[in-house]
């Protein structure tokens, strides 16, 4: 079975949203030191590379990522390459032949292709206008991903598509890697860790269409 996966490897100098802390790895332990173990320790935000959202990251009494429907983040998945330069706008979601409803929708965006491997953060990145964001709330939608640090444009509208998107409980996964992905239709396995916070970071894959039957 064909696994993709879809994640961006954390490391140093992986670019952060701005203001966030950058992510950091050294050796506690080492056997160049003759400790006879290497223990690496992590110093990482929780909306760093790959990453989830919980409800609570813009939603005072919103949930946390221990309590989200894990059943969401396992399932069929679109796969939808959008080529624009600006914000993605409803006109562009209704244009294509989505199914109904829409459980799980990923955004391979060209303008974004890459700028995960520059060190600092890209102002111009491409996100969904909060428009987009009410037509996948009323699509059905439970996950949505994009391939840069935020389903919002940087310049506008971005927390207006995060609250419409948390506050209808749609989990929304940033910092996709999804350069060798074709559009179309995958089953997603996508697992954050098992921490009580506002976001994760995670590791995603893709798996060829049909390939868990249960899945929903």
């Amino acid at each position: 079975m064909l696994i993709r996966d879809i994640s961006t490897p954390l490391r140093a100098g992986l670019p952060t949203w701005p203001g966030h802390a950058a992510p950091e790895m050294w050796l506690d332990r080492s056997h160049a030191a003759g400790d006879g173990v290497d223990i690496t320790h992590l110093s990482v935000g929780a909306h760093t590379g790959t990453h989830l959202d919980a409800p609570r990251h813009f939603l005072p009494d919103g949930g946390l990522v221990t309590g989200l429907d894990l059943t969401a983040l396992i399932g069929p998945a679109q796969v939808v390459q959008y080529s624009g330069d600006g914000p993605i706008p409803v006109a562009f979601f209704e244009s294509q032949s989505l199914p109904d409803p829409l459980p799980r929708l990923l955004l391979r965006c060209d303008r974004n292709a890459g700028a995960l491997e520059r060190e600092t953060f890209f102002e111009d990145y491409v996100g969904i206008m909060p428009d987009a964001a009410e037509w996948l709330v009323r699509r059905g939608n439970r996950l949505v991903g994009i391939d840069y640090l935020s389903i919002g444009s940087f310049h506008s509208g971005n927390r207006e598509t995060h609250l419409t998107l948390l506050g209808a409980g749609v989990i929304i996964v940033e910092g996709l890697d999804l350069r060798d992905v074709s559009p179309g239709s995958y089953t997603l396995v996508c697992l954050p860790l098992g921490v009580p916070c506002d976001g994760s970071p995670c590791r995603a894959v893709l798996l060829p269409a049909g390939a868990l039957p249960e899945s929903v």
